[in-house]
Formats: structure tokens, sequence, C-alpha cells
């Protein structure tokens, strides 16, 4: 069979960087071929997605050596827009390439853009939403989708395209498992095709019996190669000594995906050592109003929350699980007081906090921490989060969570994973006894989803009560002592881990 993508001894430096994020790298790829990328974070495997759908050279700056050979085209000497036919890719964050507002102009947009006509447009996108049995997802505005349903539209607009090369970065990071199964078949229908697809990926265990070839990448090079049978029938130590997630997982969310509801546990009615949640009610519909603002109620209709009394264990980590779009990020922006609306009560310590009282007691780490980086240094970011100024401690911190070499960079210039860890850094360095994480392990490796559970383990230890929306078992089983469901704003269950 033949080589669709051929890169030759390519190494590349960005602008402005000091170090190559590849290095004499070489790589043939044959028509029809389904690889994994994986490695630890900054080994250069969403640098060579880049390369080969040719964001760079063209849109990211730098210093490039060898050559690179897709589908017949030097990718140097093509224009980008010359590729939108032949290779397809869908990011990390599937928001960061929406072009649309809404969901039908987002399929069609590629499609339009390459000046198809309008009768092949419309055939396209009926065949795309047939396949991907997406009629419900359509007249829909996307920023009412939920983190799966995005990542749905993103591959059907890919997939308008015809692509003879589909490329994804992370597409499992952010999704819960439902989103993960839906994805893993239309990885299946593309294969089916004869696409080539190339996958670069921190979780493995969804990808079993897809894979041709499996490349471990690091400090921008080749490591290792298997074939996709040799690599997923390796031992759970093989894995871990690789640096890698497991193969394969115990699964929390049966009773998520059967919407099941077994209650909260008799050992947690049980804990002496609580933090207490009361009255927590909202809704993103307004409730109207003459003078007063009116609150919620437990018998208001249509809440996003609806929780009338939560006991949580203190000193506990707690992984809060759910389906995406279910309530999780909501649930823990009410109670660390970041929606007005929500008037929700917190006993801790025989301590009653209110209303914006709540902040001072509380510290979330977002699901996109973009929108909380303010400073121009990673150190100064961390430092602002402290009551009272320690360098050495944070220093420390920083050393820990493996981003010291970072201390002096802008925190908007890292990696997504690097950010992630200033974000976390931050919240440690704030002290709160209630610590809420959104997503903290999305886009990390095993190395450094291993040192924030660690982290986060030890800071139960001292006291402090974790929540953490997640939708990693093998994170789960690394550092939570509890999980608790969210399902349509309420809890459906709580309970311990190993229970």
């Amino acid at each position: 069979m033949e080589d669709i993508i051929k890169i030759e001894r390519v190494s590349f430096k960005y602008k402005g960087s000091g170090a190559k994020l590849l290095d004499d790298v070489s790589l043939n790829v044959k028509k029809g071929e389904t690889i994994l990328l994986t490695g630890e974070s900054g080994s250069g495997k969403t640098t060579l997605i880049r390369l080969i759908n040719g964001l760079i050279p063209h849109y990211y700056a730098g210093e490039l050596e060898g050559k690179v050979t897709v589908d017949g085209r030097d990718i140097a000497k093509t224009e980008l827009y010359e590729l939108a036919g032949v290779v397809g890719t869908v990011f990390q964050n599937p928001r960061s390439q929406f072009f649309s507002v809404d969901t039908d102009g987002e399929i069609v947009f590629g499609a339009e853009n390459i000046g198809l006509e309008p009768s092949e447009i419309i055939r396209r996108k009926n065949a795309v939403i047939k396949d991907m049995h997406i009629e419900k997802l359509m007249d829909r505005s996307l920023f009412e989708l939920s983190g799966g349903e995005k990542q749905l539209i993103a591959c059907a607009s890919v997939s308008a395209l015809l692509p003879g090369i589909i490329l994804l970065d992370e597409p499992s990071s952010n999704l819960d498992l439902v989103a993960i199964e839906k994805l893993r078949k239309q990885i299946e229908l593309w294969k089916s095709r004869g696409i080539t697809i190339i996958i670069s990926e921190h979780r493995l265990w969804y990808l079993r019996d897809l894979i041709d070839r499996v490349i471990l990448m690091k400090r921008g090079a080749l490591n290792y190669t298997w074939t996709g049978d040799e690599f997923f029938d390796k031992s759970d130590s093989e894995i871990r000594e690789l640096r890698l997630r497991p193969l394969s997982v115990r699964n929390y969310f049966d009773e998520v995906i059967a919407d099941k509801s077994s209650g909260l546990s008799a050992d947690v009615h049980g804990i002496k050592e609580r933090v207490v949640l009361r009255d927590f009610y909202f809704s993103y519909k307004k409730k109207p109003h003459l003078i007063f603002r009116r609150h919620f109620t437990e018998k208001d209709e249509c809440l996003s929350l609806n929780i009338s009394r939560l006991i949580l264990p203190k000193g506990a980590v707690i992984g809060v699980i759910g389906k995406n779009g279910t309530g999780k990020s909501t649930f823990l922006r009410c109670v660390c007081g970041l929606e007005n609306g929500c008037k929700g009560v917190i006993e801790c310590d025989d301590i009653v906090y209110k209303g914006r009282e709540r902040l001072d007691l509380s510290y979330m780490v977002m699901q996109d921490v973009n929108h909380q980086l303010f400073t121009d240094s990673v150190t100064e970011e961390v430092l602002l989060s402290m009551k009272v100024k320690d360098r050495a401690f944070c220093i420390s911190l920083l050393d820990r969570l493996g981003i010291l070499k970072c201390k002096d960079k802008h925190p908007m210039a890292l990696s997504g994973g690097q950010k992630q860890r200033v974000a976390i850094a931050s919240a440690i360095a704030a002290n709160a006894k209630l610590m809420l994480f959104d997503e903290p392990t999305s886009g990390l490796d095993y190395l450094h989803m291993q040192r924030v559970g660690e982290l986060l383990k030890k800071l139960a230890d001292f006291g402090n009560t974790i929540l953490v929306a997640t939708h990693d078992p093998e994170f789960i089983d690394m550092c939570c002592d509890y999980v608790l469901c969210i399902d349509n704003g309420t809890v459906s269950y709580m309970k311990r881990v190993n229970e």
C-alpha cells in the first residue's frame, strides 16, 4: 500500500524557542492506516500534527529542516487552503475551530469555503448527519452544546470535507464515557472507509482494537513503535514504566450511563467531621422581579441545580462524576460563590458562610483556565493567590508540579497542560478549606496526573475538602475517597470508592 504521508528527517524549533520540539524525525504513514501518537506532554505530538496539516510552517513560524509530503504535496510549498479537502483536523478544544454560531452553519462552513456547488454541500451535510446520527443536534446554537456535542459537530464539519486524512489532537480530553463511545464509533466509521487517521492521545483504553500502529514520542523523537496488538497486550507494569495512562480502567460510570440511583451510602451519613451544604438552588433562566430579586427554591421548575442538603466528608477527595451537561460545573460554580443567583449556605468548622462569603472559604480551578490567569509570569500568578507571599513555597510548588522551568514565562504562552498546572498551583497556594477542581486532568499525561493526584491527597490529609469533577476513572482510582454523582442538577448518589 502506498505512503500517503512522508516525514523525512524533520527538525523544528518554534520562533523564540531555544529548544527543538522535533529532532530529526522520520515517519511514513500508509494510506488507510490508523496511528496512535502517545507520550508525555511536551514530547512533540501536537507539533507533529501541525506539520501534517500545514499549520507548520504556514501559521506557526519557526526553523524547519527536512521535508514533509502529504498526499504528494510538499507542505512547505502548499498553501493552507489547498489542504482543506486533503487533511481534516479535530482539535482538543473544538471551540477553537468553530467559525459559525449554529450547528448547521458549522457543518457546511468548510464545504462552502472551498467553493462547492450548493447541491453538493447539501448532499454532504445530509450524509454526515445520517452517518453520525446527530439529527437532534441540528438547528442548535453552538453555545448551548455540551463538550461531547461540540466534539461531534467538529467531527461532522471535518467529515463534510471528505478528507483522505483526519488528525485528532487529544479528542477525548473533555468527554464523558457516553461521548467517548460516540467518538470511538466515529473513528470506526472513518476507518471502515479507508481514511488515514492519526490520533494524539493520553487516554488509551477506548482505542483498543482500533489502532494499527502505536508511536511513543519522547523529547521530540519517535522513541518506540509497536503494532496495535503488541501495544495493547502490554501488562500494567510495562505501561507504568513507559509513564503512560492505563490500557484498561475500572468503570465508575456504569450507574451514570444506566441512569441508576443508588442513593447516599450510610457510611457518608455517619461522618463526624463534615462540610454541610444547604439550599443550593440555581437556574440559568432568570426569575422575573419588579423591585426585589426573587431567589430560587426547590419548588421552582427548570432548576439547573437543586440540592436542599448535602453532607460532605471533611478532609477527603471527592470525585464529582456525571454525564456532560448534567450540572457538574454548575454545582462547583455555585458552591464557591461564582453564581450570584445561588444563595446556598455552607457550614464548615462551626462557621456559616452565605452568599459571596463562600469565596473566602473556597477556591476553584476552572475547566478553561484561561479565564483565571492574570499576571505576566507563572511565579507572580501563584504568589497572587497567597495571603502572605512565600516565594520559597511557590518555587517548591512549581517544582513538584513539573513547571519550575516555566517560572518566568507568561502563563498565556504555556501549553494547555502547563496552564492547568499553574492554576492548580494557585489553588494550593490559596490554602482554601474547600478546593474545587473542574476537570484538572484534562490533557495531562500519566506522570503529571499522578503528581496532581498526590497533591490533592496531601491537601486532604491537612483537612482540606476537595471536590474534583472528572471523567477519568484512573484518576478516581489514584486519589479519590468518594464519588458524588450529579444527574440533571441533583445528587444521584454518593459513596466510597471501592465500595
